[in-house]
């Protein structure tokens, strides 16, 4: 009987794993090896450093979550159950029988096909996080692949940080004028009637219109939504948003007794950040709900 499953090896599975370890807690992590912060390229804001890459980050979490006893399991959870008191999560043919479980199953970007290119979204040129890497794209030319309502709010933030920046509107139909004023304010240039990507050099992607236009960038942030890793925990009756968010309270409680949730799988803010302060958060209070261990 395990004090705490982690479901999830990303940045706020492993940083709970530490903490859990350090209350010495028996906690076990499992990973389907996917986390979303392995395709970070370089991260600029994570505190303390000048630039770190996710998988990097990831190793160095992995070992130190490993220092305080917390065991690894390379692993995908098929399903979960409750009986009574106790969580039962079925992976690779095998049980494992927990307290507490914490979900930080994190999600995946939807990702436009890009022409020669795996469908993983390898581009150097392709982001996600506006606010994480933003910054990096100071005077560069920029693009904001997706709809009007979505792109635009992206495609406005971006012009904190260049005059260049583009909106690839993947539907030609949206007559939301006010929008469309507010991106002409900002001289943001919107560009319809999309019919491929492709990689241009090693790192910018070309996006070429239906008219054979031709628009080159250094960065293409797709804003095409997401899927949050949430189906498991739902499944047990837990709360979520539309968007499939787990709901939590102050201590990262779901509407599951027993159940909480960290990091992406909970917030709209995907940062590593907020998934550390989650995964703080959640293992003090599994730790605080647990029986006392004097040694």
């Amino acid at each position: 009987m395990l004090d705490c499953l982690v479901i999830g090896g990303g940045p706020a599975g492993l940083l709970a794993a530490v903490y859990l370890g350090r209350y010495r807690r028996s906690v076990h992590v499992i990973d389907a090896g996917e986390s979303r912060a392995a395709k970070i390229p370089e991260s600029h804001n994570y505190p303390g450093f000048f630039g770190i890459a996710g998988p990097e980050l990831l190793r160095r979490l992995n070992a130190q979550a490993r220092q305080y006893g917390a065991e690894m399991v390379r692993a995908r959870v098929t399903s979960l159950r409750k009986e009574g008191e106790t969580f039962v999560a079925s992976s690779s043919g095998s049980d494992v029988n927990a307290r507490f479980i914490l979900f930080a199953t994190g999600l995946v970007d939807h990702c436009p096909p890009i022409e020669g290119q795996p469908a993983d979204c390898p581009s150097e040129a392709i982001r996600f996080c506006p606010i994480c890497d933003g910054y990096e794209a100071i005077d560069r030319r920029v693009g904001v692949l997706g709809d009007l309502k979505v792109g635009a709010k992206k495609a406005l933030f971006l012009r904190t940080y260049t005059k260049d920046v583009s909106l690839f509107l993947t539907d030609g139909t949206s007559e939301e004028a006010g929008l469309r004023e507010e991106l002409t304010k900002a001289n943001v240039r919107i560009v319809e009637r999309l019919n491929q990507i492709r990689q241009a050099t090693e790192n910018t992607v070309t996006v070429v219109t239906q008219h054979g236009e031709s628009h080159e960038v250094d960065a293409l942030y797709p804003a095409l939504g997401c899927i949050v890793r949430s189906d498991l925990a739902t499944g047990l009756g837990a709360s979520s948003t539309q968007n499939g968010n787990l709901e939590v309270d102050d201590h990262q409680r779901t509407t599951i007794d027993g159940l909480y949730a960290a990091g992406d799988v909970v917030t709209d803010l995907h940062q590593l950040s907020v998934a550390f302060g989650h995964a703080a958060i959640a293992g003090t209070d599994i730790h605080n709900r647990l029986p006392h261990n004097p040694r």
